[in-house]
């Protein structure tokens, strides 16, 4: 195929893209009020995450209750509230469609790919898709909400009252779950490194103390301020790490024979 015969694939590639995520983005807009209560329910103080951690304690003769209050959220601009909302429509739509967006993808360029590689890359897809998914389940269902009424309530001084703009509760919710589905690409990044030799087993072993420190450094980076969250985050990651390691020991080894 010529330059320009790649160039009229691609192009219609991101045609379809467009038109899907399009189409999403405008069911999910008329979706306001059911959009809304999923992505504000981590911010109320009955949120699923929190009843759970109740009944679990309750099975255990526990009368542990948490004593949040709801967090009232502002809106201090005239256009933001309708912003948020095409914003949210875009960004949820791009997520719903990315299975399709990696499909579209993949038949792009798997034309040049051998037939060995073809069955490695539905995996590894397969395998970044549902690890990114998890990151952003763990960010929404434990991480946000904790950290969320942890910052929300916190108080130097009891006059002074917590208003949250709903900007920056968006803002930090987006960049805080997307953060996570990232940090749960690093089996991935791991396996790709080792394929490439890079990296093996026995050296992610021998540095562990360090990994741990530097752990714990990214998830003060990505984290609001607060020690809890640090502990919330650097607990998973470092699990994936010693994920990392199996991967290397066992499926590098395996595809490279």
């Amino acid at each position: 195929m010529t330059t320009g015969g790649h160039l009229e694939v691609l192009r219609k590639m991101l045609f379809r893209i467009v038109a899907v995520v399009v189409v999403l983005g405008c069911i999910i807009f008329c979706f306001k009020d059911e959009t809304f209560a999923i992505l504000l329910g981590p911010h109320k103080s009955d949120f699923c995450t929190f009843r759970f951690i109740e009944s679990i304690l309750r099975s255990t003769d526990s009368d542990f209750q948490f004593h949040f209050e709801n967090v009232t959220l502002i809106n201090t601009e005239l256009s933001a509230q309708f912003m948020t909302h095409i914003t949210v429509s875009c960004i949820l739509a791009v997520l719903l469609a990315s299975p399709y967006i990696v499909l579209e993808l993949f038949r792009y360029i798997s034309p040049a790919l051998y037939e060995s590689e073809k069955r490695y890359s539905y995996i590894v897809a397969v395998i970044i898709y549902a690890l990114f998914i998890i990151g952003l389940l763990m960010s929404y269902f434990v991480l946000f909400p904790i950290s969320f009424q942890f910052l929300a309530t916190y108080q130097v001084d009891d006059e002074i009252v917590n208003t949250i703009n709903l900007d920056s509760y968006i803002s930090t919710f987006t960049t805080l779950t997307f953060l996570m589905g990232v940090v749960f690409q690093l089996p991935v990044f791991s396996f790709v490194l080792g394929k490439m030799g890079f990296i093996d087993a026995e050296l992610l072993k021998r540095y562990r103390p360090y990994a741990f420190v530097i752990i714990m450094i990214i998830a003060a980076i990505i984290t609001p301020p607060d020690l809890f969250t640090l502990v919330l985050v650097t607990i998973p990651i470092y699990g994936l790490y010693e994920v990392s390691i199996l991967v290397l020991k066992k499926w590098v080894k395996r595809t490279a024979a």
